[in-house]
């Protein structure tokens, strides 16, 4: 698995990826997941990619041969809207060749990317795109995407960022974020691409390949957990009793009432049946048996 996110803000854009791939707890590998594409003052973009690696790699070849989709390839097109368009074409044709193969073989079609940049006279953006070759644009309400396991690093980008934030912050706020998926996730890893791209450069200035050894990240992670545990202690234990207002716990909800407590029901006693049942005597048969002179004379007949 992996975790990469990306941060489209009104200053630039950065990126964020692990390295780790695994096939289970004891088939780990170090693969990296962010791939740099620049034409010299013309353009810079950058992917990054989650899912099955083998599908992830053949649609990054497809895009590093400069191989023409419909025409055209990142090198070419006008725009980042259509470059995005040129990956899910990429990701159609890898899906068209092996999807087949892949379906016998009981594994899913999954390819995630997280691709953004810029093209020289238009603003920085970030596409995030699927394994159908479909995308979503991020907008200035919605200025991040996260693919991977992202479920660990999400609630810091909500509370701090914004697209006015500026990029240094932002960059604290994706290491952040990263190094909460690390600590809570296996399958995510060191070491870590980090790109701060600021608008109109169109150049990687500031990358960057960080592991434990680096300072800015060991006070990253050190920091965080004491400052987290500092905060969680800071804050009041609840008050059931109700004598502190601001900590009381045990006030009501104003839209539903308490949740109710089912108790074991009494056990129903038995009733006894005062009503006589009427039982019906057997009726005698009556005597069939016949007398020997009537017996004589059935004989005498049937003779």
């Amino acid at each position: 698995m992996t975790y990469c996110v990306g941060l489209c803000l009104k200053d630039g854009l950065v990126f964020l990826s692990d390295t780790r791939t695994n096939a289970g707890v004891d088939q780990i590998g170090t693969f990296r997941k962010m791939t740099l594409f620049q034409k010299d003052g013309d353009r810079f973009f950058t992917l990054m990619s989650a899912g099955n690696l083998a599908i992830t790699q053949a649609v990054k070849e497809i895009l590093l041969q400069g191989q023409l989709l419909n025409g055209k390839n990142l090198w070419t097109v006008s725009n980042a809207h259509d470059a995005a368009v040129v990956i899910g074409d990429a990701i159609k044709q890898v899906y068209e060749r092996d999807h087949e193969a892949l379906e016998k073989a009981g594994i899913d079609f999954n390819c995630n990317l997280i691709f953004g940049g810029q093209v020289k006279g238009e603003r920085p953006r970030l596409f995030n795109i699927y394994s159908a070759g479909n995308f979503i644009e991020a907008t200035p309400e919605t200025c991040y995407f996260q693919i991977g396991e992202s479920k660990y690093g999400k609630p810091i980008l909500d509370r701090v960022l914004s697209f006015t934030t500026p990029l240094n912050l932002a960059t604290k706020c994706a290491l952040i974020s990263m190094d909460s998926t690390l600590n809570s996730n296996i399958s995510v890893g060191l070491p870590l691409d980090l790109l701060v791209y600021e608008k109109n450069s169109l150049k990687a200035d500031k990358l960057v390949t960080m592991d434990d050894s680096n300072p800015y990240y060991k006070m990253i992670h050190q920091l965080w957990g004491e400052k987290l545990r500092a905060a969680f202690n800071s804050i009041s234990e609840p008050s059931w009793s109700g004598a502190h207002k601001s900590s009381a716990i045990s006030a009501p909800a104003k839209k539903m009432g308490p949740i109710p407590i089912h108790h074991q029901p009494p056990k129903a006693k038995a009733t006894k049946s005062t009503k006589k049942v009427a039982t019906k005597r057997p009726t005698k048969r009556a005597n069939t048996k016949r007398s020997p002179s009537t017996t004589k004379v059935v004989n005498k007949k049937k003779a």
